[in-house]
């Protein structure tokens, strides 16, 4: 009777597997595109007051803003490999039990934090970056590297998670 009540709890607890592994593809992509969205928004304001003091920086003013927006690419980027190696909604998808949905979940962590929290900073470096340019039209070039070297923790938790993520999808077709 005990392992019958066990095996239903296990059952049951299985049932949360799909669930979980989307939870973390969904916080892949949503916490890594809220931080996009602030990192963004702090470098657009300083380069809209950039640019009614020098409109001729346009230019490099839109390359500087666009790159806090790369980490909601990398969250994007993780959720849809995670639809992809798991082929979640075809025929063949794979089966996710309570254990491979939560190894998911947290497969996806690595790259949902980094890039909610290098995005913002990246942000404020884009930002002093443009209060760089209001003063030297020839800064530009310089503040591409600083703002890549906050990315660069982005990149890593983006790896990490596409790692794992390939790791669990290929436990689960050997």
């Amino acid at each position: 009777m005990e392992l019958e009540l066990f095996q239903a709890s296990v059952a049951r607890m299985d049932l949360l597997g799909l669930p979980l592994s989307v939870l973390g593809a969904a916080l892949a992509c949503l916490l890594a595109g809220i931080g996009s969205v602030i990192g963004v928004s702090v470098t657009g304001q300083a380069g809209a007051g950039l640019l009614t003091e020098k409109p001729n920086a346009f230019g490099i003013v839109t390359v500087i803003e666009a790159l806090p927006g790369s980490q909601g690419i990398y969250g994007m980027v993780i959720a849809f490999l995670y639809l992809t190696f798991f082929k979640i909604g075809q025929a063949e998808q794979l089966p996710i039990d309570f254990a491979t949905g939560l190894s998911i979940l947290f497969a996806c962590l690595p790259a949902a934090f980094t890039c909610l929290l290098s995005a913002p900073y990246q942000g404020k470096v884009c930002a002093a970056g443009m209060h760089m340019i209001a003063k030297d039209d020839k800064a530009g070039g310089k503040v591409i590297p600083m703002a890549a070297l906050v990315e660069t923790y982005a990149i890593l938790g983006f790896l990490i998670s596409l790692f794992l993520l390939l790791n669990i999808q290929s436990g689960l077709t050997a």
